[in-house]
């Protein structure tokens, strides 16, 4: 395997710097990130749920006894590791066991360890939807569940959902589902 050649190690422009280790020097790389896409995609790994790698590089020479490089040493040191599906996973359970509670995107990002525009961006990847979507989702829904409960009205289903009843409610569950609640409750008899 040629380094030198590596489109990795071109595209970050430290080829100049990597040659300096085989000519006997110790060179460092801070906090450069692991090009995964071209790993999995050469290795064809199935289902990778790291995100990013970052790591600090030290390469450095090993010599004989004349001072002639004879093996160049990487020694490759995590620096921080971006998972996507695990937290994830964990934000959806956040989010489906606070359905009743009023959204919120600083604690469903916190569950999965992310920063909210990295969870913001990480869950709509993972799952085709952004978190509020997933949450409004989620609770249409119970909704749905609850309002098989003739014993209850329209409204009082709606109460159960921690939801006003009115016409923008009504108009949400009608748009993801296709019908109006009094609709829906009369379908599922």
């Amino acid at each position: 395997y040629n380094v030198f050649k590596d489109p990795a190690v071109i595209a970050t422009g430290q080829l100049q710097m990597l040659k300096r280790a085989f000519q006997g020097e110790t060179v460092f790389f801070s906090d450069v990130k692991v090009p995964l896409e071209e790993i999995v995609e050469h290795y064809g790994i199935q289902d990778f749920d790291v995100e990013a790698i970052y790591q600090d590089i030290t390469i450095f020479p090993i010599l004989d006894d004349r001072k002639r490089v004879i093996y160049v040493v990487a020694l490759l040191i995590n620096r921080r590791v971006y998972k996507g599906k695990d937290g994830i996973g964990r934000a959806k359970e956040y989010i489906e066991n606070h359905w009743q509670d009023k959204f919120d995107l600083g604690e469903a990002a916190k569950a999965a360890c992310l920063s909210k525009a990295h969870f913001t961006k990480l869950f709509k990847k993972h799952t085709g939807v952004t978190p509020y979507e997933y949450y409004i989702n989620y609770k249409i829904s119970k909704l749905k569940e609850i309002l098989l409960d003739t014993n209850l009205s329209i409204s009082q289903a709606f109460a159960a959902c921690n939801m006003e009843y009115n016409g923008h409610s009504a108009r949400v569950f009608k748009e993801k589902t296709g019908l109006s609640p009094s609709a829906y409750r009369k379908m599922s008899r």
